[in-house]
């Protein structure tokens, strides 16, 4: 399986597989972008996967299905172009012969869902919107705080080297946070550098992986007691695990 980030409005990535021969695309808020990609290549479009109602999202998804036949998978509580197959958490499904497992992930929307894959030969994939980010995670526009926190532990509980394929090119900024909130991580600091290298060459930052948000993105810290001192300077009502995520995002939202 190839997997390619196409760069999308501003700083959106809609993700492509595929095989040489069909490809699957996850999030296509451009339809122009993907038509592109899928005849500079040589390939025929069979499945759209969708995370989340957001026309950044979902934006080319009509034009895609309407040209192509493809299928589209989405989540079941949300707005979604129609016809799709709806999904939710525990369902699994298999475009391309890739079985994918959907997983909930409230909090950024209500019925946010991300989609994982275990690739032969390969390590694991995870596409997860707008609810991770490479340090960082996405704003509750729709969620509560409790919500996100407990998506972000189920996207922290996969294999340490899974794929991270965010939808949105934030690495640079949110990584200016992560240092605010730990100023002496040694590992923030090494991937700042790499990340700077990256962006200085037009590259992408992404994928990351599980293993290293783990390690830098201070939204999967918030159990630490470095994060949690750090939190409670910035509001000192932070009392629990919740309340210093809760903390910790109104922070990153002022920064």
């Amino acid at each position: 399986m190839n997997l390619i980030p196409l760069p999308a409005f501003n700083d959106n990535y809609i993700w492509m597989l595929h095989d040489g021969q069909r490809a699957l695309v996850v999030d296509p808020g451009d339809s122009h972008v993907v038509f592109e990609a899928i005849q500079r290549l040589g390939l025929r479009l069979e499945a759209i996967l969708v995370t989340h109602h957001h026309n950044d999202h979902t934006g080319g998804v009509a034009a895609l299905r309407d040209a192509t036949g493809a299928q589209v998978f989405g989540p079941l509580l949300e707005s979604m172009p129609e016809p799709l197959k709806r999904l939710r958490g525990g369902d699994v499904i298999e475009p391309l012969g890739l079985r994918l497992q959907v997983i909930d992930v409230p909090g950024h929307t209500a019925g946010h869902i991300a989609f994982y894959a275990e690739p032969v030969g390969q390590a694991p994939l995870l596409f997860c919107g707008d609810t991770l980010f490479s340090a960082g995670s996405g704003r509750l526009f729709e969620g509560t705080p409790a919500q996100m926190l407990v998506s972000l532990g189920k996207l922290a509980a996969l294999p340490d080297n899974t794929r991270v394929c965010c939808a949105h090119e934030y690495t640079a900024s949110g990584l200016v946070f992560a240092r605010a909130v730990e100023p002496d991580n040694q590992a923030l600091i090494s991937y700042q550098d790499q990340v700077r290298s990256l962006r200085e060459q037009n590259r992408p930052t992404l994928p990351s992986s599980i293993g290293l948000e783990k390690a830098i993105n201070p939204f999967l810290r918030t159990h630490l007691a470095g994060v949690i001192r750090a939190v409670r300077q910035f509001d000192p009502d932070a009392l629990d695990p919740v309340g210093v995520f809760a903390a910790l995002r109104t922070w990153k939202n002022q920064f």
